[in-house]
């Protein structure tokens, strides 16, 4: 059933479109929105409370985010907790917490540009030998729990990690089921319930959030086009007291920024001064060639540093490892056991064999061949606009042209048959901040052709702006 609502945006500080989300949370939670109703169409709403469509749109964007609403083209948009057929179950609050990309499936005939693990260059054939080889050599593995960390995984792992100033001693090593599980894990030892982690205002925002689920406090400080800012990062210490701060100093998500030398020096110092410890994500750092400086030389007694296969080799392996300041190897792998249940010999196995056999390291310059080619395919797309690229790394940051707002051309494009990210994904909280910018991959579609068909679907609506698009939703 259609609702007569109208909110009420005179109350409230920051964008429109936030102060209209809030007020959607807020009225579902006094029961003037009961579940199953369905909000007004956002042309409509947009003429009645006086706003631009966009701002509406956007409103509604952060509310499915936040697990409020659902939404389908043609049928509008729902408060949770009914379908058209009933009464639904209504989600656990928890949940609500959870943003919708956690739960998003792949959407059938839509080219997804919002991933960015290794492109598929014919990874199945070597890791399928690799499979056979290691049933064969480790039988009486297979149909067993993973009672041991072997040496040879965490040889693998001091070599994936090394950078050219830096090498972790191997005993220090903990392999884990990707980069997430290993942060999660660092998390878990190095801080508890109710302590504050410190995150740039644009980040992977999945790490925030799931620190936010287990009873952490996420909070932010800035970061420019040389990753986070020392002075900013101060000021947070000085205030908030954060046990611990996730970066990504090499090609940041989502902003490609790579934090020079003495910027990184200026963060190990004052992360030293505050004793905050820190967890140095260069999941994408080892696609640099050269591979670039860390952060672990420089404060090894505090730096979590970790790495993995997803973006250079293969995601399906789920290959990860974090090297730890000394002694803290121990606790970072029970936790790890704890918070996942354990890693499968079959795929830490799979892992250090393609480390030392030489595998990864030459599928990962096949993966940087490709992206060069397809990152020098976007920079002749979209030419003219304002965007940041690097020809090793999988992904755009584009500044929308106006009258564009991100959460806005996101569903324009979905509709035009491309999935991209917004910026709120990459939000680790509540912010009044808008950067007017989108993330565009390009590393999944399966060739070159592909690629170019979603850049110019791309190209062509941000170069027609919103009087392409209309909502009747």
């Amino acid at each position: 059933m259609m609702t007569n609502w109208l909110p009420d945006l005179s109350q409230g500080h920051g964008p429109l479109y936030l102060r209209l989300a809030e007020r959607i949370e807020a009225d579902i939670s006094d029961g003037r929105l009961a579940p199953g109703a369905k909000l007004p169409p956002q042309r409509n709403l947009a003429y009645d409370i006086g706003v631009t469509i966009g701002t509406v749109t956007r409103a509604y964007a952060v509310a499915r985010q936040r697990g409020l609403v659902s939404g389908e083209v043609g049928r509008g948009t729902y408060v949770l907790g009914s379908n058209e057929t009933g009464p639904r179950e209504a989600i656990p609050a928890d949940l609500n917490r959870l943003p919708a990309k956690f739960d998003q499936l792949p959407r059938p005939g839509k080219l997804r540009m919002d991933s960015t693990s290794a492109p598929d260059l014919g990874q199945s054939a070597i890791i399928r030998d690799a499979v056979v080889r290691i049933a064969a050599a480790h039988p009486e593995k297979i149909g067993d729990y993973t009672r041991e960390v072997r040496s040879e995984w965490r040889k693998a792992g001091r070599q994936w990690l090394a950078t050219d100033d830096w090498a972790p001693d191997a005993r220090n090593v903990v392999p884990t089921l990707g980069c997430h599980a290993a942060i999660m894990a660092v998390i878990a030892v190095a801080t508890a319930p109710g302590d504050r982690i410190a995150f740039e205002h644009l980040t992977y925002s999945s790490i925030s959030r799931s620190a936010n689920l287990i009873g952490r406090r996420s909070v932010a400080f800035g970061n420019d086009e040389n990753g986070a800012d020392p002075e900013d990062f101060e000021r947070l210490c000085a205030q908030q007291h954060p046990k611990l701060v996730f970066l990504m100093p090499a090609l940041q998500n989502p902003t490609l920024s790579t934090m020079p030398m003495e910027r990184m020096k200026a963060i190990a110092e004052i992360a030293r001064k505050y004793n905050v410890s820190i967890i140095e994500d260069s999941i994408y750092g080892t696609l640099m060639d050269p591979k670039p400086a860390s952060i672990a030389a420089l404060a090894p007694e505090r730096t979590f540093h970790v790495g993995g296969l997803s973006k250079a080799v293969s995601a399906g392996v789920r290959g990860g490892w974090v090297a730890c300041p000394t002694h803290f190897a121990p606790r970072v792998q029970t936790a790890h056991k704890m918070v996942t249940g354990g890693i499968p010999f079959m795929l830490a196995e799979l892992a250090a064999d393609l480390v030392a056999s030489g595998e990864a390291d030459r599928l990962r310059g096949a993966v940087r061949r490709e992206l060069v080619k397809r990152e020098a395919l976007a920079r002749k797309v979209f030419d003219g606009l304002e965007f940041r690229s690097h020809p090793h790394a999988p992904y755009l940051w584009i500044k929308l042209p106006e009258p564009w707002v991100s959460a806005t051309f996101k569903q324009v494009a979905a509709d035009e048959g491309v999935l991209i990210d917004d910026e709120d994904e990459y939000k680790p909280g509540r912010s009044e901040r808008v950067f007017h910018r989108i993330r565009v991959g390009f590393s999944i579609p399966r060739t070159t052709d592909e690629v170019a068909h979603g850049f110019a679907i791309l190209r062509r609506l941000l170069d027609h702006g919103e009087a392409g698009y209309d909502s009747y939703g």
